[in-house]
């Protein structure tokens, strides 16, 4: 059987699994398939994916040094740093990080903190900083060793990501293609599912909202909308999108600061309860899968996908001159992602205190806590914000899907047909995720990402050396007062391995930085 023949395979039985789901053939059919899905997602996380997460993210931690903290300030001067190749045709770090944090910045970072805080109380906040800061060590190791083990392609770009590093680490490519699986299944179907359940759900708020009909509009909507840019067209909504995102975002954040400014008689108050709750352990262990601790955790990996092996894609296509340089890049997207945004959406929805409980988890939680400062205007803002980030989300994540169809199928992009039917599906499930239930769309997602995440840090911590040393030669450049560049025997790699660093860099290879950078190096 051909490779093209199991992708539409597997592709169209995961379509016919969602079907399934969503068919509410009983009341008591549709309560016992979310129950199983529950339950698979509650053994998953715990304790199976904490102990994984928490252990890769301190091993990598320390044996970097706490490059995620240290070399903070190198990061940040690193994001505008122009490709060394072709101007114009090479991918910039600063390019890479767009596409990575595009898809990282969604509906999660306003559904999903919500969600953690009115099931899991306000400590969930804690455990989501906390979890960040660890995972951004593991984002670190993951995308350098997307750069280290790279491809090329027969126009000289640069393509690669977590599938091919698993291979060289497993010795087999069963593995690596069973990660690919679950990021179909992540970014396709996951993920889509809860953004399109995520937007709908915003509309709830509504005097209109009819809870049968609004969700299936709406669905249908996105759905068409998505479509028409996947197939070719809506080239100027893309472009539009790209454009305004951004500036929502800061929007956004400035939006929570008003809130959190005019409430700030409140503020020592929420962190009293934010770390009193975080440290309440006889709460967290009485009821683990449904404590602060899992769902902080679960919704910030959701959110900035440390580790889960999904913004390696969009690292190995930076065209850079060392594979450290992007790895300290994309540590700032896991900040931007948790520590800026979803810490925004945290504070603002806590410093206000309106009441929270699991009948206003989501978007509803947002939208009331915003009202109580900016009136009928402050929920129709959150709707808008929704919209965006739920559109260039979608987009995102369909993004990624494209390295793993090209490694299940020989490393080669599948036929256009294929990829059509692919399309159709992925359509398909934005309208019937609308209609979902939030329970069975979050544990969906859930248990997909946990699949990627449990073979992708393995690889990573059998292959870390190798980020390791190179971040050892990453420095031992900066203090010689050199723009570092690296080669595969400078870490005694074998270039059989390696597929981008065999030559010599060009005319910019080991360029000495100016004086005055060399003192600000290192933090």
């Amino acid at each position: 059987m051909s490779f093209n023949k199991i992708l539409h395979f597997t592709t169209l039985n995961f379509f016919y699994i969602i079907c399934i789901i969503k068919q509410e053939f009983t009341k008591e059919g549709e309560k016992m398939i979310t129950n199983i899905l529950n339950t698979i997602d509650d053994i998953l996380y715990a304790p199976i994916l904490i102990i994984i997460m928490a252990a890769a993210g301190l091993y990598f931690t320390f044996r970097t040094g706490f490059v995620q903290i240290r070399l903070f300030r190198e990061a940040c001067k690193l994001i505008l740093e122009p490709p060394k190749g072709e101007k114009g045709k090479a991918v910039s770090s600063f390019q890479a990080l767009m596409v990575s944090t595009a898809s990282r910045v969604g509906t999660g970072n306003i559904v999903g903190v919500s969600t953690a805080i009115c099931l899991g109380g306000p400590g969930a906040v804690f455990w989501m900083w906390v979890m960040c800061i660890i995972g951004a060590a593991s984002a670190y190791m993951e995308s350098t060793l997307a750069q280290i083990f790279k491809r090329v392609n027969k126009e000289g770009g640069f393509y690669g990501g977590p599938a091919y590093y698993i291979e060289l680490a497993m010795h087999s490519t069963i593995p690596a293609a069973v990660f690919s699986v679950f990021l179909i299944a992540t970014y396709a179907f996951g993920f889509n599912l809860l953004c399109s359940y995520n937007l709908q759900s915003t509309f709830a708020v509504y005097s209109w909202y009819h809870p049968t009909v609004t969700p299936i509009i709406i669905g249908a909507i996105l759905a068409v909308l998505t479509g028409y840019c996947l197939f070719g067209g809506g080239q100027r909504i893309v472009r539009l999108t790209e454009i305004v995102v951004p500036f929502m975002g800061i929007f956004y954040v400035a939006i929570s600061f008003i809130v959190l400014i005019l409430n700030i008689g409140n503020i020592p108050t929420m962190f009293v309860d934010i770390f009193a709750d975080a440290f309440n352990f006889k709460a967290i262990f009485g009821g683990i899968s449904g404590s602060c601790l899992v769902l902080g955790i679960k919704r910030g990996l959701f959110s900035n996908e440390a580790g889960v092996g999904s913004a390696p894609n969009a690292s190995a296509a930076a065209d850079v001159s060392h594979p450290s340089k992007q790895g300290l890049v994309q540590t700032i997207s896991v900040y931007i992602d948790t520590m800026l945004l979803c810490t925004a959406t945290a504070l603002m929805c806590l410093s206000t205190g309106v009441d929270r409980s699991a009948e206003v988890a989501g978007a509803q939680y947002v939208q009331n806590a915003i009202f109580s400062v900016f009136g009928g205007i402050g929920p129709i803002f959150i709707t808008a914000a929704m919209i965006l980030f739920a559109f260039t989300t979608l987009l995102g994540n369909l993004y990624y899907c494209d390295n793993a169809l090209a490694y299940l199928n020989h490393k080669t992009m599948p036929t256009k047909k294929f990829m059509n039917i692919f399309y159709v599906c992925c359509v398909l499930v934005i309208f019937i995720g609308a209609q979902m239930q939030m329970s069975a769309v979050w544990a969906i997602a859930d248990i997909a990402m946990g699949g990627m995440t449990i073979i992708n840090l393995p690889a990573c911590v059998i292959l870390g050396h190798y980020a390791i040393d190179a971040l050892k030669n990453f420095e031992k450049q900066m203090r010689a007062g050199k723009d570092p560049v690296f080669h595969a025997s400078d870490i005694g790699l074998d270039k059989s391995l390696v597929m981008a660093w065999k030559d010599v860099p060009g005319k910019q290879a080991g360029k000495k930085r100016r004086k005055k950078k060399k003192s600000s190096c290192l933090v």
